[in-house]
């Protein structure tokens, strides 16, 4: 590749965001490198400025946990590739964040020669896995259709779920998103809709089935 890569870094350990800045600068590739410590902070820098060729995204950190983060990032800029980087080397969770559209997966016990190998890989198209992690396996179809209808939200729609998740009335998610009770409804409804749940108590359960790596 040519040209001068624009690449996120985000996670909540300093010492990781460290590591991973200092395996990126041995890539020997004209890098301008943004780090965030929490997943609102990575949608912002996500949201203005020059195109982000990749975006490395810890799997558990503060407003994101589990897949969640993972989904809402790929919802709200499919075209950004996603690097899932993790403690965690089970393989389901390896499998479930493919599925939800991860360009691939470094686990943090990776040395620094194999996570720039990953970073190389996802840059010449190609999707990342850990190596000696066998991905076969089969999956429980509960989950994968869940996994289908969390991918069909639209980015607000992942807002909206999110603030119920965090208990948020209908008022007080309109005054967080600007905009008016009605619409907020509506998005509540289509969320409900498409997670095929009748309550949004269900739909909260559905969220956090998908923010709970052991349980999908």
């Amino acid at each position: 590749m040519t040209g001068l890569l624009k690449i996120i870094i985000a996670d909540d350990h300093p010492l990781f965001r460290d590591a991973l800045a200092s395996a990126i600068s041995g890539l020997e590739l004209e890098v301008s490198l943004e780090l965030a410590e929490d997943f609102d902070s990575a949608m912002k820098l996500l949201e203005g400025g020059s195109p982000v060729d990749i975006l490395l995204l810890d799997l558990n950190m503060p407003g994101s946990k589990g897949l969640s983060g993972l989904s809402h990032s790929r919802s709200s800029y499919p075209a950004i590739p996603v690097i899932v980087v993790s403690a965690i080397d089970d393989p389901a969770v390896i499998r479930r964040s493919l599925a939800l559209g991860a360009a691939g997966y470094i686990v943090k016990s990776s040395s620094m020669e194999d996570i720039r190998n990953s970073i190389n890989q996802v840059l010449q198209g190609e999707v990342c896995i850990p190596q000696g992690i066998d991905l076969s396996g089969d999956e429980d179809l509960e989950e994968v259709e869940l996994l289908k209808k969390m991918k069909s939200l639209t980015p607000q729609q992942h807002r909206v779920l999110g603030m119920l998740g965090e208990g948020l009335l209908n008022k007080q998610i309109a005054y967080k998103l600007d905009v008016s009770e009605a619409t907020v409804k509506a998005h509540v409804s289509a969320i409900l809709l498409k997670l095929s749940v009748d309550s949004r108590t269900q739909a909260v359960i559905s969220l956090t089935k998908l923010s709970n790596p052991t349980i999908v």
